[in-house]
């Protein structure tokens, strides 16, 4: 039998600062409970720009079905030379956050690297259940690759980027990507990524009650987005990537994920199915972490190496196409 998880299976950091966080984060959160915890996960524009040097410009696109949703483009000030280009798909279990959530990364990265940052404002279910979610990304996604000029960035140095259920949407927003010939990807960076509705794998059934998010807010969320299919034969990969059966074709990927987390296992396998499809995958499991530990605590060694391994890669993606 399993042992039950504890405060022991994380960093010592991190349980630290467990005990501060309860009720603020959506552990064992049920559907009633979802609107509180959409306050909590509001960010705005301006806890993301602060008085960072860059611009952030929004724009009204058209989504699923033409409905309207909302883009923001960040990008240094001094701006002018076209060069690397980040598309990114905000966290929140698909449930909840906002295009500004988890997205401090590409104000670092305008102001780094110079490059132009898009992020979407998807619709969220369980108002807009699968596949809004996923063809709102997909039509950001288009939307952004079709203005490169406009927006002075290189198509060619376009990198799709995701956290929790962003991640997940991020990766089934590149299998559209590649299914339906859509805008070239230099790589997807998949971070905590939810990517599996069927909740059985054995981190999926241990992590309950303990960490961030657990088994009970994993499905909560997973039923708000596929309904009665949630679980079921008739999931689409592009909602849920874990259920891909093909992953040839995808580009260079970086995943990783806590050790002590609800979707460990799951992103294990979605790394070892591109390897094993002879893709090019850089996996991080991060022992003794919880879910979103390089945003929850940024200032903790787990999230600085976790960071300094993401931007190291995603610079070495850059170099790759610089001019």
């Amino acid at each position: 039998m399993n042992r039950i998880p504890s405060s022991s299976d994380f960093d010592p950091q991190l349980a630290a600062l467990l005990p501060a966080l309860e009720g603020y984060v959506p552990r064992g959160m049920t559907l009633a409970q979802l609107e509180h915890f959409r306050t909590l996960s509001r960010v705005t524009r301006q806890d993301l720009i602060g008085d960072a040097e860059v611009t952030c410009v929004d724009h009204c696109i058209q989504g699923h079905q033409g409905a309207e949703i909302e883009v923001s483009v960040i990008a240094r000030k001094d701006h002018s030379v076209p060069g690397p280009a980040v598309f990114h798909i905000h966290g929140g279990g698909m449930v909840m956050g906002t295009r500004f959530a988890g997205a401090k990364a590409l104000v670092d990265w305008a102001l780094r690297h110079d490059a132009v940052c898009v992020t979407v404002e998807y619709r969220l279910a369980p108002e807009h259940p699968a596949p809004t979610l996923v063809e709102d990304c997909y039509a950001g996604l288009v939307w952004m690759a079709a203005r490169a000029a406009e927006l002075r960035f290189d198509p060619d140095q376009l990198v799709i980027f995701g956290g929790s259920g962003g991640g997940g949407l991020a990766a089934g927003t590149t299998l559209l990507a590649r299914d339906r010939k859509g805008p070239r990807l230099l790589g997807q960076l998949l971070q905590c990524p939810m990517l599996d509705d069927r909740n059985e794998t054995e981190s999926a059934q241990r992590y309950d009650g303990v960490g961030i998010w657990d088994r009970t807010s994993n499905l909560t969320a997973w039923r708000a987005v596929l309904g009665e299919r949630c679980g079921g034969p008739d999931v689409s990969p592009y909602s849920a990537p874990a259920r891909a059966t093909d992953l040839r074709g995808l580009p260079p990927t970086f995943i990783d994920v806590g050790g002590a987390e609800t979707f460990r296992d799951e992103a294990i396998a979605y790394a070892r199915g591109i390897l094993a499809a002879g893709g090019e995958c850089e996996l991080h499991v991060w022992g003794g972490a919880f879910h979103g530990f390089y945003d929850i605590a940024p200032q903790s060694d787990l999230a600085r190496a976790c960071i300094a391994a993401r931007d190291g890669w995603l610079g070495r993606m850059f170099a790759r196409r610089a001019k």
